[in-house]
């Protein structure tokens, strides 16, 4: 018997290309947990204070998610067409889909790395599937209706710490405490899963509440650009790519130092640099985007290194972990504590570039990557 197949859809490179360069920022800003697992316990920069610290927390923190929240909504579209085509139901696809990312989140949260987002996006998507007949104009005032508010409550935040100071008052750091940690982190594979079952459920709460508002508004930015195929059409609106660079580099640089000067501080202050940092996060996202559009156009050879480990991105995100593990932790070398700042960015530079050669390499032979494999078949049931 013949078997028909419905084919695939042709991939977007562009989208491909964004999500391996968003995947660099990410290992960037998670990375300094691994190498300071006393990050979790003072809430202080991952990275000692420092040019590097700064640096982060100006051009870092903040921004690649934004980028990869974005990315979750467009694709998002792309895999409602592909239910169409294909005759099945959006619902089951999508809940059948969120269920494993969900799996996988809690999976990846208690043996790897405690600040998954993978659960947080299994959430929302859920969200985004009750909003998925939205028209683009009303999915982008909603979403800015979001980063509004929220904008306004960490403004008022700041007004109530300048009234109240003892509002804002930081506790500091019980050195005994980090030392602890930074022993269960090093001391053993039981030791560090132990670390990690105290820590996963009060940080993923923190991961829920400060980012799930802004993922929610950045879902619905590219729910609102994937029906519009805004990355599928370059063409027709790149002549505003320079304008967004301008807009983008010209507010978000100047609010990311802001927030990098202040970052070390509590009360009144910090609280407002973060408030304004809920919007020029966005402008400066969205400026790295143009820039590396405008640079693909140009130099396709960046895109094409870029684009494999974008295919793969579910696989890449868990692999950064494990390979962060394996250099930082009890599962590895317990490297954590013993490097300084400079060092752990050369160890997040050689994990990426790693992690680029290999989802080229297994490309060649496979056409998901093992985490998307899994969560493929859950989605369409096979």
């Amino acid at each position: 018997m013949t078997q028909l197949r419905t084919p695939l859809p042709a991939r977007v490179h562009e989208i491909d290309a964004i999500r391996g360069f968003a995947l660099a920022g990410i290992l960037v800003a998670n990375i300094g947990f691994f190498a300071d697992p006393g990050y979790a316990i003072d809430g202080t920069m991952p990275i000692p204070d420092g040019p590097v610290a700064m640096a982060i927390t100006a051009f870092v923190l903040t921004k690649f998610y934004i980028i990869f929240s974005f990315l979750f909504g467009y694709s998002f579209t792309l895999q409602m067409r592909s239910a169409e085509r294909a005759g099945a139901s959006v619902t089951a696809r999508t809940l059948r889909r969120c269920l494993g990312l969900f799996v996988i989140g809690v999976l990846h949260g208690i043996l790897l790395w405690v600040g998954d987002i993978l659960t947080l996006y299994a959430v929302l998507g859920l969200i985004l599937l009750a909003m998925r007949n939205v028209k683009p104009k009303t999915a982008v005032i909603t979403g800015s209706v979001i980063v509004g508010v929220m904008t306004l409550l960490l403004s008022a935040l700041a007004l109530l710490s300048l009234l109240v100071p003892e509002t804002g008052a930081a506790q500091a750091a019980d050195p005994a405490v980090a030392a602890r940690t930074l022993a269960l982190a090093t001391g053993g594979p039981l030791d560090f899963l132990t670390l990690q079952l105290k820590l996963y459920p009060p940080l993923v709460a923190m991961v829920w509440v400060f980012q799930g508002p802004m993922a929610l508004a950045m879902f619905l930015f590219g729910l609102a650009a994937g029906k519009s195929r805004l990355l599928e059409d370059t063409g027709r609106w790149s002549r505003l790519l320079p304008r967004i660079q301008w807009i983008g580099f010209g507010a978000g640089i100047p609010g990311g130092i802001l927030l990098a000067v202040t970052a070390s501080g509590s009360g009144a202050a910090g609280t407002a640099v973060t408030a304004l940092n809920s919007v020029t996060s966005i402008l400066l996202a969205a400026a790295y985007v143009a820039t590396l559009l405008r640079i693909i156009r140009r130099v396709p050879a960046v895109g094409r290194a870029l684009a494999p480990a974008g295919r793969v991105a579910a696989s890449n995100y868990v692999g950064q972990s494990i390979l962060a593990c394996l250099v930082f932790t009890g599962y590895g070398l317990a490297l954590a504590g013993k490097l300084a700042p400079i060092a752990v960015m050369g160890v997040a530079l050689v994990i990426y570039t790693v992690l680029l050669w290999l989802s080229a390499l297994w490309l060649r032979n496979h056409r998901y990557g093992p985490v998307e494999y899994v969560l493929r078949r859950l989605t369409i049931a096979q």
